[in-house]
């Protein structure tokens, strides 16, 4: 634990870099030590509708879906998210809008005064988390949104009680923590889920045991894709239909992927919040999320980023990217920008690419976790690939010899989508 003197501060790095060193270990899964500080905080339970969404793969996309949607019927939204992307400012925001660097400051001061009232230390998850809390309390939000970030049951999330929990799919990642199985790594997911609530499953594999006895031990009300709910495309591409007992629904297709918009809209159905058609409709087109197969021009080429990280994720990207070519078949080459973190499946990720990507670009990340270039390089054995220093030179590299029948795709790793981003930040 960190005996600093409590930081008095105008300088929102400052707070992040603090976080980043008062606790032993980056990652430190557990509610022991946070419950007591959520409780000092008064965040345990809050005055408000919660939405707890949990998952291996399209939470963020879930998140963002179903706070658009609420804040179309004008709800005051308070929608967490994690990790972020370009700035941190982006896991937290009010109404839609992130939040300014002072709300952030004050909430962390908030939150230092009360892990030093309870003399315990947090990590840089589990502080940033509450912090999040004591701003959704402080600006009376009527519904919070929250994106679990590891796991379920022991992740600082779970210290709030939902009112509807949301598990969209369960794949094999973060191993080391959730264990190495899908009925394993399911259990840790169905933490989330409490006595007499409604559960929904948006995974469109077969339903884990371990959330289906969760959910009947509970006495949780449980509603799984394909059995409860169901949804497709309309012929005419630009629409798609929702149905389950007794509904029948039509909404535009939106940017996000289909299979999270209809958990989201599942959701929202058995949440109890009045909500609009119309309300839903218009959430789905405004529901937006940076690094979610996010295509962009850049210097006249046209660059996709997106933050698929794990072989589940990759296999979504490789969906959403064959229906792209479809209506843009101008396009027959993919160069990728690629990094991963070193604890992640980077063969199974690079098997699942290589079929796809002609050109490697790659470089290790600048941060803790990084894979190095060996372990790069031994994945990708009789692949074209060009090594360099930082993901930024091998950006700068793709943009300056990209044709124009060529793609520029950024994948990998949140951190390599932040790599670039902050590159373009400072050319600009």
């Amino acid at each position: 634990m960190s005996n600093t003197a409590p930081l008095n501060t105008d300088d929102l790095q400052t707070w992040l870099d603090y976080w980043s060193h008062v606790h032993v270990t980056g990652i430190d899964l557990g509610l022991e030590r946070v419950i007591p500080v959520a409780e000092y905080l008064g965040v345990t339970t809050p005055n408000a509708k919660v939405l707890t969404v949990a998952g291996t793969n399209g939470k963020g996309s879930t998140t963002t879906t179903l706070a658009a949607i609420l804040n179309a019927q004008g709800y005051n939204v308070g929608l967490y998210q994690s990790p972020h992307i370009y700035r941190f400012n982006e896991r937290v925001k009010l109404a839609g809008v992130e939040v300014d660097d002072q709300t952030l400051i004050d909430a962390f001061v908030s939150v230092d005064q009360a892990r030093r009232a309870c003399d315990l230390s947090l990590s840089f998850f589990e502080a940033t988390t509450l912090a999040a809390f004591v701003i959704f309390k402080q600006h009376n939000c009527d519904v919070w949104v929250l994106e679990v970030g590891l796991g379920g049951r022991l992740d600082v999330v779970n210290v709030i009680d939902p009112d509807v929990a949301v598990i969209t799919n369960i794949g094999l990642d973060h191993t080391d923590w959730l264990g190495d199985s899908i009925e394993k790594i399911a259990f840790e997911k169905a933490g989330i889920i409490r006595p007499d609530i409604p559960v929904i499953f948006g995974g469109l594999q077969a339903l884990p045991e371990a959330i289906k006895h969760k959910a009947e031990v509970c006495n949780a009300r449980l509603y799984a894709v394909n059995r409860d709910y169901f949804y497709q495309y309309a012929e005419d591409g630009q629409s798609w239909d929702f149905a389950s007992s007794g509904t029948t629904l039509k909404f535009p297709v939106g940017t996000l992927a289909l299979e999270n918009l209809a958990t989201a809209v599942a959701t929202i159905l058995v949440s109890g919040l009045n909500v609009s058609q119309a309300s839903i409709a218009q959430g789905i087109k405004n529901a937006k999320l940076q690094g979610r197969f996010e295509v962009r021009q850049i210097a006249d080429k046209t660059v996709i980023f997106d933050a698929g990280h794990n072989p589940h994720g990759v296999e979504f990207l490789l969906n959403q990217l064959r229906k792209f070519l479809e209506y843009n078949k101008q396009y027959t080459e993919i160069v990728a920008v690629f990094s991963m973190l070193g604890d992640k499946d980077i063969q199974s990720v690079v098997n699942l690419l290589k079929d796809t990507v002609l050109m490697w670009k790659i470089a290790p990340l600048s941060v803790a976790r990084a894979a190095t270039v060996e372990q790069l390089t031994s994945a990708m054995d009789g692949l074209n690939v060009q090594q360099f220093s930082n993901i930024q030179a091998a950006f700068q590299s793709a943009l300056e010899v990209t044709k124009n029948n060529q793609l520029i795709l950024v994948c990998g790793s949140f951190h390599t989508l932040e790599a670039v981003w902050e590159n373009l930040e400072e050319c600009q």
